[in-house]
Parts: C-alpha cells; sequence; structure tokens
C-alpha cells in the first residue's frame, strides 16, 4: 500500500514514486564504467542512504510505493530503470544486458498485479533511464542501452513526440545521468544537461528546444549530479553537483542535497532510485 504522504511544500506538485530498497546490494558485475566489482561495497550505507532519500520524498508530500527486490540483482534498487509510465500507461523495461533481465518483467508484474494497463515492450530500452517526460513531448536517449527503435514504438504507445538525443559518452551511458528535468509544465519546461555527453546533432537540437537550459559543468557531471529529482519546486540533487545547485536556486527551485555516493558505485543516483508513476489524465 502507499505510505502515506505529508503536506506537500508550497509550490511544489504532489508526485507518485515507486521504489525499491537496496536490501541486495552489491556491485558483482560491470556493465558501466562506474562499477568496479574489485570494489568494497556497503549494503547497510546503501540502505541508509535509500531510506533517507524517500524521507526527503515524503518530508515533501509525495507517495511513495515499494517493490520487493530480487535476490540476484543488486541493480533493482534503480528503479527508474523498470519502466515508464506516462498517462496511467506502463511501457515495460527490456534490458540490454542478462545480468538485468529479469528486472524488466518483475516491475511489469507489480504493475499489473495493481490493475495498471502494461505494454509488453519489443525493443530493448531501459525505463526512464533513458526516457524522460517534459510537459507534452518524451525525450528519449540512444547510443549505449536503448535501442532507437523502441523511440518509434513508444511514440506510437503514449501518442506523444518523441525526440531522439544520441549519447556519446560511456560515463553517462542512461539519458537520466546527462539531463534532468527541472519543469516538466508544458509553458514553461525547464531543464538541465551536460552537452558533451551528447553528439553535436542531439546538442544542436537541445539548444533549439531549451535555449534556457542550465549547462552542467564537468565536475556537476562526474558526480552525476544530473541524476537529479524536481516536483518543479524542490529539486533532489547530489551534494557533489556544488555548481549545479546554485544554478536551480538562481531559476528559482530549491535544492536539496541529498548523498547517495554508495549507490553511485552502480552507475546511479537519486533519479536513478525514483520511478514516477504518472497517472491518466
Amino acid at each position: 500500500m502507499p505510505t502515506r504522504p505529508m503536506p506537500t511544500a508550497p509550490g511544489a506538485t504532489p508526485r507518485h514514486y515507486l521504489m525499491c530498497e537496496p536490501l541486495h546490494y552489491t556491485v558483482s558485475y560491470e556493465i558501466n564504467p562506474w562499477m568496479d566489482s574489485t570494489r568494497t561495497t556497503d549494503t547497510d550505507l546503501a540502505v541508509r542512504q535509500w531510506r533517507t532519500l524517500r524521507d526527503v520524498y515524503l518530508e515533501l508530500g509525495h507517495t511513495i510505493e515499494t517493490i520487493d527486490p530480487l535476490v540476484g540483482y543488486p541493480d533493482m534498487v534503480y528503479a527508474a530503470n523498470g519502466a515508464l509510465v506516462v498517462d496511467g500507461i506502463v511501457y515495460s523495461a527490456k534490458f540490454r544486458h542478462t545480468e538485468r533481465a529479469a528486472e524488466g518483467p518483475a516491475y511489469q508484474k507489480w504493475f499489473a498485479d495493481r490493475g495498471y494497463v502494461t505494454h509488453t515492450a519489443a525493443q530493448i530500452n531501459e525505463g526512464e533511464g533513458d526516457i524522460l517526460v517534459v510537459g507534452d513531448i518524451i525525450l528519449a536517449g540512444t547510443g549505449f542501452r536503448t535501442d532507437r527503435a523502441a523511440h518509434a514504438e513508444m511514440q506510437d504507445l503514449f501518442g506523444r513526440a518523441v525526440i531522439s538525443l544520441e549519447l556519446v559518452d560511456p560515463h553517462y551511458y542512461h539519458l537520466d545521468t546527462a539531463l534532468a528535468v527541472l519543469s516538466s509544465d508544458p509553458a514553461s519546461p525547464q531543464i538541465a544537461y551536460y552537452p558533451p555527453a551528447f553528439s553535436p546533432s542531439s546538442q544542436s537540437v537541445l539548444a533549439r528546444m531549451f535555449p534556457d537550459a542550465i549547462l552542467a559543468t564537468d565536475r556537476d557531471a562526474a558526480a552525476l549530479g544530473l541524476n537529479a529529482v524536481s516536483d518543479g519546486l524542490n529539486v533532489i540533487v547530489a551534494p557533489g553537483a556544488v555548481d549545479l545547485a546554485p544554478a536551480i536556486r538562481d531559476r528559482g527551485y530549491t535544492p536539496i542535497p541529498v548523498d547517495t555516493s554508495e549507490l553511485l558505485k552502480g552507475g546511479g543516483g537519486a533519479k536513478c532510485c525514483t520511478l514516477e508513476i504518472r497517472s491518466a489524465p
């Protein structure tokens, strides 16, 4: 059952999130440049950091639901990768790497068991890791994890324009590591992104679509600072994003630093841990 939310901060839009507690978290394989299986991981610390993140959401008035983690799937904590939910319709993830293959069906079953309409993806995609909703459109990453064919599939499913963006730096293997949605208001969409993570043509697309976007610095990106979560007013951001935090404050948002450093060892931060459930209009 959903955790009962607390009153929402003034100006924020209440959100509905799905998360997965990292009870089995470790780095036992390497599928992105952040992962080093020879490095020690601290599951207890990962759990404490995850619970702090969850509690911040609750304090901001958001609703949290949780999915039970599967034994042997330590990356399941990165719930954003498990699906995309738009207008109450669930587009399942279909993971590229066999190490994560069971996660897509597990997340899809969670939604189906609760009465959501689900669509089993035919094309390889990694959910909100590579697919971000900005107003009435969808920004979709490709290059490392999600096939471009998935972009057409979700455009047919949701009936929304999908803008393909090519990622070129393996450190920013998912779109949500290189771009953060600060405001999804169709009248005033706002993003922050790291230009070097994208191909020149995709940089041009972003510059035309979002001329007022915040451009992250090298050290913001290196701290995975763009793996941030915004409710339209408050932005959960990595403490290491020392340039991004004041930049978003200058735009009228309230940055809230939350340490997810242990989860960064697997290549994820706050956004990776947070799958937004968008209800039907």
